[in-house]
């Protein structure tokens, strides 16, 4: 994908704060046709792949072109690469286009939602301490569903 349809698709996508998410993730059901458009976990539309290391955990998702995701809020820092393809990524506070290959390190806090502007694959990874394996349980320690749920956690690990 050219810059300049990265640039199209950009335009469509202004979000300035939290109240703006939801009209953000209208607009990308409006770009993405309302197809291929996942809020939760689905292996089948957006495959995942589990990889563990001493301390670490590591998720690579794979992207079809044209169709989005919208993320739970991470709940710690972390690093994630984008090693193919081209996406589009919003915040509460920007849009940002990311071609491969580059990497990020993310705050946490943030919601996101991602438009794959073509095929694309890219790793999270996260820390792992106890060197759990169960997707599940470390699901909630690395991320929440809500902003609530996230101020809830940040809360209570204080």
């Amino acid at each position: 994908m050219s810059k300049k349809e990265v640039k199209k698709n950009k335009s469509k996508l202004l979000v300035t704060n939290k109240e703006k998410v939801l009209e953000l993730e209208k607009a990308l059901i409006d770009i993405a046709d309302g197809e291929m458009i996942v809020t939760e976990h689905d292996t089948k539309v957006f495959p995942l792949k589990h990889t563990f290391a001493d301390g670490v955990y590591v998720r690579q998702m794979s992207m079809e072109g044209g169709s989005c995701v919208i993320g739970a809020i991470h709940n710690h820092l972390h690093v994630w690469f984008l090693l193919t393809g081209c996406i589009s990524v919003a915040t509460e506070d920007v849009i940002e286009d990311y071609i491969a290959p580059c990497y990020v390190v993310a705050t946490p806090g943030t919601k996101r939602v991602i438009y794959a502007n073509e095929d694309s694959i890219f790793v999270n990874i996260h820390k792992n301490p106890n060197n759990n394996k169960n997707i599940e349980e470390l699901e909630k320690e690395i991320v929440s569903a809500s902003y609530e749920e996230y101020e809830e956690y940040i809360n209570k690990n204080k």
